[in-house]
């Protein structure tokens, strides 16, 4: 199991500070629409056993710290010559921030990296690591190292180390998938060979819990993404099983059932017995979504006609409708790290992804724009990005955009559609 071994690897880090008396960090804000990007220069690694040939090895390394470092939508790569391979350029000159500069020795038991940070303008180094494991690990080590220069220089860990799940009709059949951030470790997780809906990470990103309907009716099953073969039901209620919301700490959830023939909401605890009934009958309750507190829910309810955002205080059961505009709202998404609610919104005859504010009045506002449909928005771990499923041309794809409405691209180039994007943080 690659999470384990990876806990096992040799991890030496070390810090030399830029000057030997204490001084504040100013950390950089990379929500703002006006924030310049960072120009940062991450030449080919070098083999330590041969530094005077750089190798395809090299090349590869630094090309998928460079992706890396990319996703997080605050740096541009500095352009540069490729012969001047050799790390030893004039990076201010050529306009470079920062340069990364890595190393590597080959061996019969895997790879060690050693890899370091500098500050251009000062020319002092800000961070330095070094990583020792197994070859098929090497991707890890360098998503680690970025989370670590993100944190350097924002304030708060990367996500380069997160995963993503999602729902795939490559082979033929609506089946779970998960990957990395940037594609290169796709997984398949569900055989059913059926529809399968809605995956939701359980905190910690070890759990996957999803919808299927391989049994003819849509169960609840959760897998546990560390084995091959761990999946048992939660939930084979008659009617409904669908979409739970798992509280912060992972011991219960929140889950649309219809086993009395209205979908409610009801509380459960990790093994599928219900705790209590939240909703009753009050129009059609879906799409349940808990605060990073655990104080409250947001979900979607028809009860004033037409699909509407509502926030449950789940100390009083206390309903408060918060999305007024549009002709629909649905698929809330709270974040992780504010009280912000993601949601898309039908307006126009397209749907696009808002954010809003749980406190009543708040005022919504809108992060995509133009044709197509952009739907499920499932937020980052760090609460500055958003991910979505965008439908358009009869094909559906994974797009993931800063919550400040820039920086939106597709993620992956995978055959099939593919919807119900979900995202968690991974517990090393």
């Amino acid at each position: 199991m690659k999470s384990l071994v990876f806990s096992l690897l040799l991890i030496l880090l070390f810090f030399v500070p830029a000057h030997s008396e204490a001084k504040e960090i100013a950390y950089l804000d990379i929500t703002s629409p006006d924030a310049r990007k960072i120009n940062v220069a991450v030449p080919w690694f070098f083999n330590k056993d041969r530094p005077e040939t750089l190798q395809v090895y090299g090349r590869e390394l630094a090309r998928t710290l460079s992706d890396a470092l990319l996703f997080h939508g605050i740096f541009t790569l500095t352009p540069y010559k490729q012969q001047e391979k050799l790390q030893a350029p004039d990076w201010k000159t050529l306009g470079a921030d920062f340069v990364v500069l890595g190393s590597y020795v080959l061996s019969a038991s895997g790879v060690q990296l050693e890899i370091k940070l500098l500050d251009v303008a000062g020319g002092d180094m800000i961070m330095g690591k070094r990583y020792k494991g197994s070859r098929d690990l090497e991707q890890q080590m360098l998503y680690k190292f970025t989370d670590s220069v993100i944190k350097d220089l924002t304030g708060q860990k990367g996500i380069a180390s997160s995963k993503i799940a999602f729902v795939s009709d490559q082979n033929g059949y609506k089946e779970i998938y998960t990957t990395d951030i940037l594609g290169r470790q796709i997984r398949q997780i569900t055989r059913h060979k059926n529809l399968v809906v809605s995956p939701r990470f359980l905190p910690g990103g070890r759990f996957l819990s999803y919808t299927s309907y391989h049994s003819g009716n849509p169960n609840l099953y959760i897998t546990d993404l560390n084995q091959s073969k761990t999946t048992r039901p939660l939930s084979r209620r008659k009617g409904m099983n669908l979409a739970p919301a798992w509280s912060p700490d992972g011991k219960r959830m929140i889950l649309t059932l219809s086993k009395d023939g209205n979908p409610d909401l009801f509380m459960c605890d990790r093994k599928g017995k219900i705790i209590k009934q939240l909703t009753r009958r009050s129009g059609i309750n879906v799409s349940p979504t808990w605060s990073s507190n655990g104080e409250k829910i947001a979900f979607v309810s028809d009860r004033s006609g037409r699909p509407q955002i509502y926030v449950m205080d789940l100390k009083n059961n206390k309903v408060q409708r918060i999305t007024f505009k549009g002709q629909e709202n649905a698929e809330p998404d709270w974040s992780p790290r504010d009280n912000l609610i993601a949601y898309s919104s039908l307006v126009e005859g397209s749907y696009q992804i808002f954010t809003v504010s749980s406190r009543t009045g708040s005022m919504p506002k809108q992060v995509t724009n133009g044709p197509g449909h952009h739907e499920s928005p499932s937020w980052s771990p760090d609460g500055k990005q958003i991910l979505f499923s965008y439908r358009a041309g009869g094909s559906q794809k994974i797009y993931a955009v800063l919550k400040n409405g820039t920086h939106m691209r597709q993620l992956f180039s995978l055959s099939g559609n593919q919807t119900y994007p979900q995202w968690t943080n991974i517990d090393n």
